[in-house]
Order: structure tokens, then sequence, then C-alpha cells
């Protein structure tokens, strides 16, 4: 299923897959020994617990958030049920289009920041803007 960029697609409408378990773990370090056996299948939705009917994924479009971890085309998983606090990085929309940036609480007032070092971008302050839905996870392919 092709992902439009910066557009909600509900979860509900993403088709239903397992995914090959295989019981061990994957080094980051050193090699350790391999356990080439199969456990089971996974399902993504009932791992990261999502609630399909408030679930939406975005594909992201930009660079704005690559110090918070997530990238061009990277796919973003946004709950709606979940209310934004300090810190969260959130779907919000800002002149009538979809942003994705860190909700921030500073200086008595509410934010919305990017993350990226390398290229300047100004706080939009919160007020006026509806925070659509909080990002619980990004799934990047490294194929790319």
């Amino acid at each position: 299923m092709l992902l439009p960029p910066m557009q909600p697609v509900p979860l509900a409408e993403v088709p239903e897959g397992l995914i090959p378990f295989i019981i061990g773990a994957a080094g980051a370090g050193f090699p350790s020994p391999s356990q080439d056996w199969q456990e089971d299948a996974i399902c993504l939705i009932e791992l990261l617990r999502l609630d399909r009917a408030a679930s939406f994924v975005f594909r992201i479009s930009g660079n704005s958030m690559i110090d918070a971890g997530i990238y061009d085309n990277d796919v973003v998983v946004v709950d709606r049920d979940t209310r934004a606090v300090d810190g969260h990085i959130v779907i919000a929309i800002v002149d009538g289009g979809f942003v994705c940036r860190q909700l921030a609480r500073r200086h008595g007032g509410v934010y919305l920041e990017a993350r990226n070092s390398r290229q300047h971008y100004e706080p939009t302050p919160a007020e006026g803007i509806e925070i659509w839905g909080v990002v619980r996870t990004s799934v990047r392919d490294f194929r790319r």
C-alpha cells in the first residue's frame, strides 16, 4: 500500500499482516550465536497496543524532525486518543496542512518546534493550532 506524503490513512484501512518472529536477539554490538528458528508471528498492532479505530499512519515529507529520529519518507503511527503533553512528537494542523513537530511548553507559552540542528526553523506558537494526534512510533525502510 502506497502512502501519500503527510496525509492521514486510518490504520483500519491498512492491510493486516503478521511478521515472522525469530527467537533470540540481533546483537547491535558483538556477534552472538544465532538461534535459527521461528517462534511465531507477531502483529505490530498488538505489539504496540494500537487502537485500530484511533490510529492513523502518515508518510513524513521533509527533514524538520531528523534530530528526533524521524526522516523524510518515514512512516509514523499517530494516536488520536492520546492527550499531547510537553515533549510529545505530534501531528498538528498549521495553515491548513499537517506538520510533524515536538510540543514544547516554555516561557509561559506552548510551541511546536522542529528538531533539526542543521537547519533553522522558527518555533510556531500553538495558539489556534489543532493538535491532530500524538506520534507513537515510526518505521523506516533501510533499502532506500
